[in-house]
């Protein structure tokens, strides 16, 4: 329950459910009545004995709701979906590439529900690898939407080879030394502006290709996970499912890293 940040989010949900619960109130609301009102109903009874009862009742009734899986199946999935505002993702294509991993999420929730014991368990644990999936694919989104909306980016894209061309004019033309030191400088500096530029846009187009391809290795992933059967045989396919969803994990860390190291040549040529 406390694999990642929405299971450990979830596991307090629902212990503060548990605490505040009518269930937990009326246990609470007995124990001081009886305390107050009846303390010693026998001779050997002592008035703390209230409170110890009481308590015993209230952790018994805690625990019962922390170890009800359908309850935390419940607390994590309204975690998961209280995580992301897809509102912040600008780009109506990647959006909806979330949004259909989302879904693709929710349909394998309803699978593992299907099942029981092991093999349930096994199932969510399989679905909280893809909750790190999905937020990965988030960042990326937010990387590309970060990229599409720089207008530094976009005016340099149009400026700077047009500088690149007039220098090289210049340089042909130009007869002083000096001058032509500055110039041969001027052009190898625009000429790696410009090309970490087209790198720039060639990674961005990457992170929109892996979008797809990560939503359509989800997909895969369900169909999966659907073929699962009940027999314990069917573990070793849930841990190669895992196995396939952390290497997805890392393909899209790795674009992400790849991005912001893009982006920081460029913040640093500027």
């Amino acid at each position: 329950m406390t694999d990642n940040p929405i299971r450990r989010r979830a596991f307090g949900a629902i212990l503060s459910r548990a605490i505040f619960s009518w269930q937990s109130l009326i246990t609470v609301g007995i124990t001081a009545i009886l305390t107050l009102f009846v303390p010693q109903p026998f001779t050997w009874w002592q008035p703390w004995f209230w409170l110890i009862a009481g308590g015993v009742a209230e952790v018994a009734l805690i625990i019962s709701m922390l170890s009800d899986p359908e309850a935390a199946e419940q607390a994590v999935a309204r975690e998961f979906q209280g995580r992301y505002d897809l509102s912040d993702i600008r780009s109506s294509v990647s959006r909806q590439r979330v949004q259909d991993a989302i879904d693709y999420r929710k349909n394998m929730t309803k699978l593992a529900q299907r099942h029981g014991g092991s093999m349930r368990a096994s199932l969510n644990t399989t679905i909280a690898d893809v909750d790190d999936w999905i937020g990965q694919m988030v960042d990326l989104a937010k990387h590309i939407d970060a990229f599409e909306s720089n207008d530094l980016v976009e005016r340099d894209r149009r400026s700077v080879p047009q500088q690149l061309e007039k220098a090289k004019q210049r340089l042909k033309m130009e007869a002083d030394s000096a001058v032509r030191r500055d110039l041969e400088e001027q052009v190898r500096q625009l000429e790696i502006q410009l090309a970490n530029l087209e790198a720039t846009a060639s990674s961005v187009k990457r992170a929109e290709i892996q979008l797809d391809s990560t939503l359509s290795s989800l997909g895969t992933i369900y169909a999966q996970m659907s073929l699962i059967g009940t027999k314990e045989v069917d573990s070793s396919r849930a841990q190669r499912l895992r196995q396939d969803i952390r290497e997805e994990v890392n393909q899209l860390q790795d674009t992400i890293a790849a991005l912001d190291e893009v982006q920081t040549q460029h913040l640093q040529l500027r």
